[in-house]
């Protein structure tokens, strides 16, 4: 009878309570371990002692007292703040929006048969490949004065050099050009993989039913790469906020703080003012508007 009773409650025992009695495989975990402690390590010990940093006052030498939020109540009282919060915005709305329009005309031209195209799709990728050092260098000694490259070229033509990096709209100026100049390969090389998956049945149908080449462009290029172009703007605006050796090279947020982002301000306070408390409180706004972009960014690959 006790053995009838047995069965039965093993035949009676729900899938649940026996996938509760089954040991847990901590192998994986095991595997995983290093790179958790890795990261935390990388990524969760410099965010919080920047936080540790920006309530407190002082130097990286020597610490003082804690403040609290002091910290950030000065800086929203700092003229130079709002002014490199408004630069960082004019700087990655500029330097997207001109990256992503010239990405977007080169990677369809490039998506047809044209001549050349080989060779075309390796040499635009230049400024995307050489380093930033050698790059901005090269552009600094053919603007940085009147006896630069270009000054040179302007003079042959009969008219005055042009001060570019040395009046505060032709740095602001020449600083997004640059950074146009080195991000449109990113978006050229993002949006010509998308344009590649769109089905060619798609056009050939559309030419059918009499549709033109901007009637194709609007209602069938355009709809097909939208989710990948939000994407890369998103990215590239993340990169604008968080550049600094563009600038820093450049005009090293000069003249008269004209081209000073908040990466370069929170640099200045950190290294230059001994201010640490000033420069981490700038670091973590700016972490935050980062990662309010870098959420929109994964909202909107869920959707896609």
């Amino acid at each position: 009878m006790r053995m009838t009773q047995s069965k039965t409650e093993k035949i009676s025992m729900s899938p649940a309570i026996r996938h509760r009695r089954k040991k847990i495989n901590w192998l994986p975990y095991q595997f995983l371990l290093p790179t958790i402690i890795l990261l935390l390590l990388i990524n969760l010990y410099p965010f919080i002692t920047g936080l540790i940093y920006s309530v407190r006052e002082g130097s990286l030498i020597q610490l003082e007292d804690f403040v609290g939020l002091d910290n950030y109540l000065k800086l929203l009282q700092m003229p130079e703040f709002w002014n490199a919060l408004q630069f960082s915005f004019l700087f990655g709305l500029f330097g997207v929006a001109g990256s992503y329009l010239i990405g977007l005309v080169l990677a369809v031209l490039l998506n047809k048969d044209v001549w050349g195209k080989g060779f075309f799709r390796v040499a635009l990728l230049v400024p995307w490949i050489i380093p930033s050092v050698v790059s901005i260098v090269g552009w600094r000694w053919m603007i940085g004065d009147q006896h630069g490259l270009l000054n040179q070229f302007i003079g042959l033509m009969g008219m005055d050099p042009v001060n570019f990096l040395g009046t505060e709209n032709g740095a602001i100026f020449s600083v997004i050009l640059i950074k146009i100049w080195r991000s449109f390969p990113f978006m050229m090389v993002t949006i010509l993989a998308s344009l590649q998956t769109i089905n060619s049945d798609l056009y050939e149908a559309a030419k059918i039913d009499g549709a033109g080449r901007w009637a194709c462009f609007r209602y069938i290029t355009l709809p097909s790469i939208k989710m990948i172009s939000i994407i890369c703007c998103i990215l590239m605006t993340i990169w604008c906020f968080n550049d600094f050796d563009t600038i820093w090279l450049l005009t090293q947020g000069g003249p008269v703080n004209a081209t000073e982002n908040l990466i370069i301000l929170a640099y200045k306070y950190t290294f230059t003012k001994s201010d640490v408390g000033i420069g981490s409180a700038v670091s973590i706004v700016s972490l935050i508007i980062l990662m309010i972009l870098a959420i929109i960014m994964l909202k909107f690959q869920e959707k896609e």
